[in-house]
């Protein structure tokens, strides 16, 4: 059993995504597809689920060539997806979102839903996945919510599994339990593709790795044979720093002071109870926590995107608490949004034009009334350059770019001005080691010219690396403040999860 990628190119307007490459996965075997921002991983497995057509090449199951016109014939030819932001119907149970749209039927065209029921409790017992079959997905934390979406592909009966980012956003206690899925789906001749930028985990449980560059096949490594030194020199063309060097902290006055805040949901709930912090100049505090634990509530109560019923925000000894984005903006915050696409762009703008979202109004990029076209394309010149933002031009739409082509856009509108502030969520989300390399150093540069950092991570790694303190968040309150000199990947885990360390 094998699936083959033969010559795939993919062009698109002014860009040459896929450029000839060759891709082999076979039966009971774990592939890892490594590639900076731009590379052509998503593009290539798009093409591979039948969400794009290549421009060239063909694809081959089990030496049959595929004809794939959308996702459904890649499933009929046993091709599964499992993508990074799940693809499930919150207010459904988990048998209703495994059976959605292939649902079994009795005569009449009844749901027949006990045997749906029964397949589910089968391939969570088989692959030790142990999920409730009854539950519904709204009520489930993260992890389990991934093994609903890989219950779904084993429904359709996939032999050939693509797993997109699959450790984004669980705790490194979810890591574990994960991989061990992984092994078993490996052992039962499932063949998998595992995408990452995380080079620890593609060695600890890739058979084969393959590293794309600029749309190509630039090597190919064997875990244990390899470093993640020589991966990242592979993915990025050139040798990465991997250690973030930072002078230690010397922390001056109180820059952000937060005191009892509570933020209500759209229903009236608490999302944050009582939260009290304080973020120095000269200083990075890391708040660690698995997503929906209230701290994508407390970054839009910072930045004016949402209001506290109480308690009070305070940014250079001026109350904010009421303040408008643009307000907190021209304080000098800096603010990177958790989602790119939701809060951090306008996707049919171009690039120039995002470049100046929040000063556009400002000199010299405004002559009265009228744009000044000439200094923003300056500006965007010269940040998409600094910031290596993958692009034909900076008129592009920015729709067109990578998902991590466009957090380098943001990351470098926010950080291209003087802040005092940096308010970043997930600031390195979907980004090649080679540029999360630069962002940390000019995360660490911000906090040395005496900016106060406040980073929101579910990358324990990058928490751990950049911070001077660290805060967890677990069900809207800050359960633990650590240093990173005395707790550990493991311990951090256990208190996101809301235990702790024995």
């Amino acid at each position: 059993m094998e699936l083959e990628l033969r010559g795939i190119t993919k062009r698109f307007p002014g860009v040459l995504a896929n450029d000839s490459v060759d891709l082999t996965v076979r039966e009971g075997e774990i592939l890892g597809l490594l590639g900076e921002n731009g590379a052509g991983k998503t593009t290539l497995m798009n093409i591979l689920y039948g969400l794009y057509s290549a421009t060239e090449g063909e694809i081959l199951v089990d030496g049959a060539e595929q004809a794939f016109s959308g996702p459904g014939d890649a499933i009929a030819a046993g091709i599964g997806m499992v993508h990074q932001h799940f693809m499930l119907v919150p207010v459904f149970t988990v048998t209703e979102n495994v059976v959605l749209g292939v649902e079994p039927t009795l005569a009449g065209g009844v749901l027949d839903l006990k045997k749906a029921r029964a397949d589910v409790e089968r391939i969570s017992a088989q692959y030790g996945l142990e999920v409730p079959p009854d539950a519904y997905i709204e009520d489930l934390p993260v992890g389990t919510q991934q093994r609903v979406e890989i219950i779904k592909v084993l429904f359709r009966d996939a032999r050939f599994l693509i797993f997109d980012e699959p450790t984004a956003v669980l705790t490194p206690q979810e890591v574990e339990d994960f991989f061990g899925i992984i092994r078993a789906l490996k052992d039962d001749g499932k063949g998998i593709v595992f995408i990452t930028h995380k080079l620890g985990e593609v060695l600890g449980i890739a058979d084969r790795i393959n590293v794309l560059r600029r749309g190509k096949i630039v090597g190919e490594a064997i875990p244990g044979e390899t470093s993640e030194a020589q991966l990242a020199e592979m993915m990025v063309g050139r040798p990465v720093d991997l250690v973030v060097a930072k002078p230690p902290a010397q922390p001056k006055e109180p820059v952000l002071q937060v005191e009892d805040l509570v933020v209500l949901d759209d229903f009236g709930n608490p999302v944050l109870h009582d939260v009290s912090l304080e973020v120095r100049g000269g200083e990075i505090v890391g708040v660690a926590g698995v997503q929906g634990n209230g701290q994508s509530e407390l970054v839009e109560a910072l930045t004016g995107l949402t209001r506290g019923v109480s308690g009070t925000i305070t940014i250079l000894g001026e109350d904010v608490s009421k303040a408008t984005p643009r307000q907190i903006h021209d304080i000098g915050v800096a603010h990177v949004p958790e989602d790119r696409q939701r809060s951090g762009l306008v996707l049919p703008f171009t690039i120039a034009e995002n470049m100046v979202l929040n000063s556009y109004h400002e000199e010299p990029y405004s002559k009265g009334i009228a744009m000044n076209w000439e200094a923003t394309a300056q500006m965007s010149t010269t940040l998409v350059e600094d910031y290596d933002v993958r692009t034909p031009s900076i008129d592009v739409p920015v729709s067109n770019l990578s998902g991590g082509n466009q957090q380098k856009v943001i990351v470098a509108r926010e950080f291209g001005h003087d802040v005092k502030l940096v308010v970043a969520s997930q600031p390195t989300r979907g980004l090649d080691v080679g540029s999360i390399e630069y962002i940390h150093e000019r995360i660490v540069q911000e906090r040395d010219a005496g900016s106060a950092i406040l980073i929101v991570s579910t990358e324990l790694d990058e928490i751990l690396a950049l911070s001077d303190r660290i805060l967890v968040m677990y069900r809207g309150r800050i359960v633990a403040e650590v240093t990173p000199e005395e707790t550990s990947a493991t311990d951090l885990g256990l208190y996101m999860a809301g235990g702790k360390p024995s």
